[in-house]
């Protein structure tokens, strides 16, 4: 009998300890609550020195000089789950709440990493968005969703929800759909509310950032899932895989992750025996010292293509040097050098002569090989790329409709130009390229990997052919 009091005992215990960790509110729904009201019990503070408490039944983050963002995370780990708060942030300050994030000793010094639903009072409206903290992207800025930028309502209160079911995750602000992201990186983690670093801005000291109502579900998710997060559009990250909703709108991988099915050599009649590597699920061009197309030079796809949409992933080392190109015409160079096309760059721009030389920029990474240079055209007042560190992935997207043609770099659009214009074709003509004739205009043409003598690494290589369109 005493054994058995004790167990019941202990049984009590524990069960008591997670209702408090869950804010002791377990409402009839399935809903838990995350906050008490009254006490910050079931969180701890992870860096910073912002101060964290309660006030009136809300918790309040006040930014102070710390160089680092503070963050308060709950002492429980979530997999799949659906999460609502209210949050209020004083402009200017940007915030946040991670999700399936993590803190090690082993990794960036102990600070945070892992999926953040971001509060953005900028211009530029990116709340809702998904980025990558410490891990080095933008998984889902509002550029691929302008109809979800004006969802937020500047220092006022305002409502969101994360979906985090599978691999999808969806956000939501004030009811509106703002991503839809499918990605396979962590799979569990604490939640964290954060407030961000002032970084020396006096104008940013004082401000506060307030969160309420914050609860949580992990049980019957597919029933309460929201439908409107499925109709927006939907980006993927799991490497070499097509989503059902991409599969539905008409992509189509065009590596599988294992073979060689479907390309051969730009100037060969079959796949190069040298100077390329499949490995893990990755496309490697192995290094030769930076001699153009020398090892195994350039690969092309089997299949031609007009007007498309192209998505590669690539990841580059130092100093490193190649390029993915599009309506090529293998047969125009003959003996050595890289087969005639339009190129997005890719590139070091740090550490590679190549950046600095062109004119204005035009063979930095993104760019139109020598005839565009890439820059910022998707944000307001801002002129920087996004590119993610060397040894991290980054994505390139080429986007081609009725002789209009854009690149972007990391979900920023950095390039947009007509080939059929008198612009375009006055560019050609100051250019390496003008002894080709109607270089950039053919009908259609295969998809090019670069060999230009350095390791890089691709990926997850997809596209979706798009409906003809007439010029106007």
């Amino acid at each position: 009998m005493r054994k058995l009091k004790v167990l019941l005992m202990s049984c009590l215990a524990t069960i008591l300890m997670s209702c408090s960790l869950l804010g002791n509110a377990a409402e009839s729904d399935g809903w838990q609550s995350l906050f008490d009201g009254k006490t910050l019990s079931g969180w701890k503070q992870i860096n910073g020195s912002a101060k964290f408490e309660v006030i009136d039944g809300v918790i309040v983050a006040t930014a102070d000089e710390t160089s680092k963002s503070s963050y308060l995370a709950t002492e429980l780990t979530f997999g799949d789950f659906i999460m609502e708060f209210e949050a209020k942030v004083d402009s200017p300050l940007n915030s946040g709440v991670q999700f399936r994030s993590v803190s090690k000793t082993s990794y960036k010094n102990s600070d945070v990493v892992g999926y953040q639903l971001e509060i953005d009072p900028s211009s530029r409206g990116w709340t809702g968005g998904i980025y990558d903290k410490n891990r080095g992207k933008w998984l889902y800025p509002l550029s691929y969703n302008d109809a979800g930028r004006t969802a937020y309502e500047k220092d006022e209160w305002n409502k969101f929800r994360i979906e985090a079911i599978g691999n999808v995750l969806r956000t939501y602000v004030n009811g509106t759909a703002t991503a839809n992201l499918s990605d396979n990186q962590t799979s569990e983690g604490f939640f964290a509310l954060e407030i961000e670093s002032t970084a020396g801005d006096i104008s940013k000291l004082g401000n506060q950032v307030s969160w309420r109502n914050i609860r949580v579900k992990t049980q019957d998710l597919d029933q309460e899932r929201w439908s409107n997060g499925k109709t927006i559009a939907e980006v993927n990250f799991i490497p070499n895989e097509l989503t059902e909703g991409q599969i539905a709108e008409g992509w189509e991988l065009l590596w599988d992750g294992k073979t060689t099915q479907g390309w051969k050599g730009a100037k060969l009649d079959s796949f190069p025996p040298i100077g390329w590597e499949i490995k893990d699920g990755v496309l490697s061009v192995l290094s030769s010292g930076g001699a153009e197309s020398r090892n195994g030079g350039d690969i092309t796809t089997l299949e031609e293509f007009s007007d498309f949409e192209l998505e590669v992933d690539f990841n580059i080392t130092t100093g490193a040097n190649s390029g993915i190109k599009y309506f090529v015409d293998p047969t125009l160079l003959k003996g050595e050098g890289s087969a005639i096309g339009l190129e997005f760059q890719i590139l070091d721009d740090d550490t590679h002569p190549d950046a600095k030389k062109g004119v204005a920029g035009n063979r930095t990474v993104g760019s139109l090989y020598d005839l565009i240079a890439a820059r910022n055209l998707t944000e307001l007042k801002r002129d920087n790329k996004y590119f993610n560190d060397i040894g991290y992935w980054n994505r390139a997207r080429v986007v081609v409709q009725a002789g209009d043609v854009q690149h972007w770099l990391n979900g920023i659009k950095v390039v947009e130009f007509n080939r059929h214009s008198q612009i375009f074709d006055a560019l050609v003509a100051y250019s390496k390229y003008s002894k080709w004739q109607n270089f950039g205009g053919w009908e259609k043409g295969p998809i090019l990997l670069q060999d230009h003598g350095d390791l890089v690494h691709f990926r997850s290589i997809k596209i979706k052919r798009l409906n003809r369109v007439e010029e106007k």
